[in-house]
C-alpha cells in the first residue's frame, strides 16, 4: 500500500489566495441563509396553513435528501470535471427553487421544491471547500476553509435577522424570496470574478476507475469512516437543532420573531467561535481542538434542556451551544480537505458531507417524533446530548489512528 503524500497539491498563491476565499464564502453565506430558511418559516407556515409542526417532518427530511444527492453527486463531478461549473450550477439551483418556493401554494408542493432546493446547496458544499483548498497552503488549509464556510452560519444568523423583520409584514413568504433573489443577483458576479483551480486548468489526473475507492486506499480507510460516523452524528444534531429550535422556542411560549432572533444566537455562536478555533487549529492537533469544542456543545445544549431560560441567558448559552456544534462542524469541514489529495478533495468532502447528511435527514425526523409521541419541547435538545457524546469520543478514536498513521510514514499530516 502506497502512502498518501502531497504530492501534486502545491496551492496556488497571489490574488486567487484572497479571491476565491472570500467568493467561497459569499457563497456559503447564500447557501447558509436557505438552508435555514424552511426551519424559520415553519411557525408561520404552521398558523398559515393550520397544519401541526410534526407535519412539516417531510419537508425538514426531504430538504436534507436533496443535499445529500448534491453533495455526493457533486463531489465526484466536481473532481473530474472542474469545481467552477459545478459550483455555479449549484448556485443557480438553490436560488431559482428558494423563490419559487415562496409561491408554494401546498405541503406536498413546499416538500418537492425544498428537495430541489437542498441539491443545489449540497452541490456547493465541497465544491466550495475543495476549491478554497486548492488556493491554500496545506499548514493554513483547514483554517482558511473553516473561516471561508463560516459564511455558511453567518448566512443563517443573516437568515434569522431577516425572519424577524420579515415575517411580521410578509409572513413566511419573505423570507424564501431574499434566498432565490441575492443568488440569482450575484449569479453573474460570481461568473465573472470565480477561476478555477489551475490543477484543473493544467489537466491534472484524475482518481482512475470510481473516485470513491480512493477514499479506502493508501491508509485512508479508517480516517474515512471515522470521519463518516463523526459528520453523521454531528451533523444530525446540528441539523435537529438547526430546524426545530425555532418550533421549540415557539412552544415553549415565545413569539415568532422572538424565536427566529433567539435561534439567530445559535448561529451567531458558530461564527465568533472561528476565531479561538483558527488560532487552536494551527497550533494543535485538530482531533483535540474540536473533541473540546464538541464537549462544549453538548454541555450548553444540555443547559438548554434542562433550565428554562429566557432572555440574555438563553442567548447566551445558545451562543455557547452554536460555537460548540457548529464551530466544530465548520473546523471538521476544513479538516475532511485537508485529509484528502487533490485528486480525491471534493470527492472525499463531498461524501461525508453526504453521508453526514443522513444524520441531517433523521435529526428532523426524531425532532417531529419526540414531538407527535407528546415529549416536552425541550426534550428534544436533551436527545442532542447522546449523540454529541459519541462524536467527542470518534474524534479522540481519530486522532489515535491518525497519529498511527503519521508515524508510520503512510499518512501525510494535515
Amino acid at each position: 500500500m502506497q502512502p498518501i503524500t502531497s504530492g501534486g497539491d502545491r496551492a496556488e498563491t497571489g490574488r486567487g489566495s484572497i479571491l476565491v476565499p472570500v467568493l467561497c464564502g459569499l457563497v456559503q453565506m447564500l447557501d447558509g441563509y436557505d438552508l435555514s430558511t424552511i426551519g424559520l418559516a415553519v411557525p408561520s407556515l404552521v398558523k398559515a396553513w393550520g397544519l401541526p409542526p410534526a407535519a412539516f417532518t417531510q419537508t425538514f427530511a426531504l430538504s436534507s435528501i436533496g443535499i445529500m444527492v448534491g453533495a455526493m453527486v457533486a463531489g465526484p463531478v466536481a473532481d473530474r470535471f472542474g469545481r467552477r461549473p459545478m459550483l455555479l450550477v449549484s448556485v443557480l439551483l438553490f436560488g431559482v427553487f428558494s423563490l419559487i418556493s415562496a409561491w408554494a401554494p401546498s405541503l406536498p408542493v413546499l416538500v418537492a421544491l425544498r428537495f430541489l432546493t437542498g441539491v443545489g446547496i449540497g452541490g456547493a458544499m465541497p465544491t466550495t471547500i475543495a476549491l478554497t483548498a486548492d488556493y491554500i497552503p496545506q499548514r493554513w488549509r483547514a483554517t482558511v476553509i473553516m473561516f471561508m464556510f463560516c459564511g455558511n452560519t453567518m448566512g443563517g444568523f443573516i437568515a434569522g435577522q431577516v425572519a424577524a423583520a420579515t415575517i411580521p409584514v410578509y409572513s413566511w413568504h419573505g423570507i424564501f424570496v431574499v434566498g432565490g433573489v441575492v443568488p440569482l443577483v450575484l449569479l453573474p458576479l460570481l461568473f465573472w470574478l470565480l477561476p478555477e483551480s489551475r490543477h484543473f486548468q493544467a489537466g491534472a489526473a484524475v482518481e482512475p476507475g470510481n473516485p470513491v475507492s480512493g477514499l479506502f486506499k493508501g491508509g485512508l480507510a479508517a480516517t474515512t469512516l471515522l470521519l463518516w460516523l463523526i459528520f453523521l452524528l454531528n451533523l444530525l444534531d446540528m441539523y435537529l437543532i438547526s430546524y426545530w429550535l425555532p418550533t421549540v422556542l415557539t412552544l415553549e411560549g415565545l413569539q415568532p420573531a422572538d424565536a427566529a432572533y433567539s435561534a439567530s444566537m445559535y448561529a451567531a455562536g458558530g461564527v465568533i467561535s472561528t476565531i479561538a478555533l483558527g488560532v487552536l487549529l494551527t497550533r494543535f492537533r485538530a482531533e483535540w481542538v474540536l473533541a473540546c469544542n464538541i464537549a462544549l456543545g453538548v454541555t450548553c445544549v444540555a443547559i438548554v434542556a434542562t433550565q428554562h431560560l429566557a432572555g440574555l441567558p438563553l442567548y447566551a448559552v445558545l451562543f455557547g451551544a452554536g460555537g460548540g456544534m457548529v464551530g466544530s462542524q465548520l473546523g471538521l469541514n476544513g479538516f475532511a480537505a485537508a485529509a484528502y489529495p487533490v485528486a480525491l478533495r471534493s470527492t472525499g468532502v463531498g461524501w461525508a458531507l453526504g453521508v453526514g447528511r443522513l444524520g441531517g435527514i433523521f435529526g428532523p425526523i426524531l425532532g417531529g417524533l419526540l414531538l407527535s409521541l407528546g415529549f416536552s419541547p425541550l426534550s428534544i435538545m436533551l436527545f442532542v446530548c447522546g449523540p454529541g457524546s459519541v462524536t467527542f469520543v470518534s474524534l479522540l478514536v481519530l486522532e489515535r489512528v491518525r497519529r498511527g498513521l503519521t508515524q508510520e510514514g503512510r499518512l501525510a499530516s494535515a
